[in-house]
């Protein structure tokens, strides 16, 4: 089954007097890179989340982002000394400041004074964060299911896109080894007329280094071998969408060799039609590497 690289996911929890809001997301990535912005004071959280990712995701480029706060009561909010300190003084620096400008101003009261930055503060638990920890990762695991999920349904999505484009693909092969006929006639005649041209206006011809040149122009001109391996290339795609395992770095190789076996059915062709189902190929091959570009 084709796995996405794209895909997203959200969530909130809590547990006792904590709250989090989680967000997860990816994009295309060629290899496996996670950035995560979590609270650095639950100790051994990251590497947790780290490892649960790595687990589950094979590539992509993942964005986790954990937001945790906790209720306060009237018992943990407390008076900062230095937050307050710091205040004093710069409302003294803004006081002497006016006086200098000849500005009078209304002496601010201690409730307002309470009330600016800084000068209350959140009493800070530093005790033991293993419960909270423990109830994160647990919640994560969901959440990470979520986000598989979603990651899996848009494969699905890209699966069907990228049969599609082999079905089409195999098409056009077929119709290139059945243009081959028709080629091959009407190369022959050309190779006649040549010829004929060149032996009325030469003496002496050497018959073996006709044939020589001849057999030259057939075998630069042969694209059965091709043909052959888009047949093969095709086959081998197709084995690898039903396979569970990581694929896109393989499908990705795979449609950077379509795409040259197409290029020399073009260089190759000298006929229009050839020349125009080899086009046709490579605008299909074009379309299907940038939907592999998603696969994980």
């Amino acid at each position: 089954m084709v796995q996405s690289m794209t895909g997203f996911a959200s969530g909130q929890g809590a547990w006792g007097e904590y709250q989090w809001i989680w967000d997860i997301r990816s994009v295309n990535s060629k290899g496996l890179d996670i950035r995560q912005r979590v609270p650095d004071w639950i100790s051994g959280l990251e590497a947790d989340l780290k490892a649960a990712i790595t687990k589950s995701v094979g590539r992509g480029s993942v964005s986790l982002s954990l937001r945790v706060t906790r209720e306060a009561s009237e018992a943990e909010i407390q008076l900062s000394a230095d937050g307050l300190c710091a205040t004093l003084k710069a409302l003294a620096e803004v006081e002497k400041a006016a006086m200098d400008q000849g500005v009078s101003l209304t002496p601010p009261t201690p409730a307002d004074i309470l009330t600016m930055r800084g000068v209350m503060e959140q009493k800070v638990d530093d005790g033991d964060t293993s419960g909270l920890k423990a109830a994160l990762v647990s919640d994560f695991s969901s959440l990470l299911g979520e986000f598989k999920a979603m990651r899996a349904s848009e494969g699905a999505a890209l699966e069907v896109v990228l049969t599609d484009q082999l079905d089409q693909i195999q098409q056009l092969v077929s119709r290139s080894e059945e243009t081959l006929a028709t080629r091959r006639e009407a190369m022959d005649q050309s190779f006649r007329a040549s010829l004929s041209r060149v032996t009325e206006n030469t003496d002496k011809v050497d018959p073996d280094r006709i044939a020589q040149e001849i057999a030259m122009i057939a075998v630069k001109t042969d694209v059965t071998e091709e043909i052959d391996r888009l047949k093969a290339h095709v086959v081998a795609a197709r084995k690898l969408l039903i396979q569970s395992d990581k694929i896109g770095r393989k499908l990705d190789f795979l449609s950077q060799e379509f795409n040259r076996e197409a290029n020399t059915l073009c260089s190759k062709s000298q006929h229009k039609d050839l020349t125009a189902t080899g086009l046709e190929l490579k605008a299909v091959i074009d379309q299907m590497r940038e939907q592999v570009q998603n696969v994980e």
